[in-house]
């Protein structure tokens, strides 16, 4: 049964998305995680997995109650998903009272999830609210996006305007804009509780001084938006400081949007 649950289509993806952000140098050591809903539609016998261990939930996860988890493991390095999956990964049932997690696979050798948990289960939460086909969602330590916390600043506002202008998919890619939150000790609740209140309204949400969060209803769209925003983060990088000569400008950001039929924050440009 652990080697079907390896061969599904969802755990190879898992896998290789990993193994991607370590290459590109956003999962540094054990930094960043990865947590998706899995369907149990794709593998039946998901809930009939006995319970290994328990994971207790600090806040009431009632919302997701009953649903399937793959999250990465409190501690590991991406760059060892790939050699050793079972035990940097688990498959987690959030209980259906929702003040815990069973284990149903993985995290061998006494490993427990994410401590970013509660931002991750608060997240789901937030994003099912607003898109049902919600799945994904990822934190990195985007190298440009991080260092663009330091020079600019950090507001919603001005960080998406910032980063719209300096690629022409960005308001494409992410119409709403992102959410940007000072910095905040990670791990805690109160990162959880704030992070998931931007997801309501962002799919990207980034801490100043330490990384990004991205949600997508599979993980080609949480990774592409993370690649989006770090592309567009290390244009402004490159150039930003140096003066900004030519860019583009809100009108112009205003037609790409009505070109590709998007429906993006108004108020963030000045027309």
């Amino acid at each position: 049964m652990a080697m079907d649950i390896l061969e599904a289509p969802f755990m190879q993806e898992l896998i290789r998305t990993c193994g991607s952000m370590y290459r590109l140098g956003w999962n540094e050591r054990n930094g960043g995680n990865i947590s998706m809903i899995i369907d149990e539609g794709e593998f039946a016998f998901l809930g009939n997995l006995p319970i290994l261990r328990n994971f207790s939930i600090s806040f009431d996860a009632k919302d997701v109650a009953g649903r399937f988890l793959a999250v990465t493991r409190g501690g590991s390095y991406f760059r060892n998903v790939e050699i050793d999956p079972a035990h940097n990964l688990g498959i987690l049932r959030i209980s259906d009272d929702g003040k815990s997690a069973g284990l149903l696979w993985g995290f061998t050798g006494e490993g427990q999830p994410t401590s970013e948990l509660s931002a991750h289960i608060r997240s789901h939460t937030a994003r099912l609210r607003q898109d049902p086909h919600h799945q994904v969602v990822t934190h990195c330590h985007a190298t440009n996006t991080v260092a663009m916390t330091y020079i600019h600043e950090l507001s919603d506002k001005a960080f998406s305007h910032t980063l719209w202008q300096m690629e022409s998919e960005c308001i494409v890619v992410f119409p709403e804009g992102v959410g940007v939150l000072p910095w905040m000790i990670q791990g805690s609740d109160e990162i959880g509780k704030a992070t998931a209140a931007k997801m309501e309204s962002y799919r990207v949400c980034i801490w100043a001084q330490h990384g990004v969060f991205a949600a997508g209803g599979s993980l080609d769209e949480a990774f592409g938006l993370l690649e989006t925003v770090e592309k567009a983060a290390t244009i402004y990088i490159k150039i930003g400081r140096g003066g900004i000569m030519n860019t583009i400008r809100d009108h112009e950001l205003k037609s790409l949007a009505e070109a590709f039929k998007v429906n993006y924050r108004k108020d963030f440009l000045s027309l």
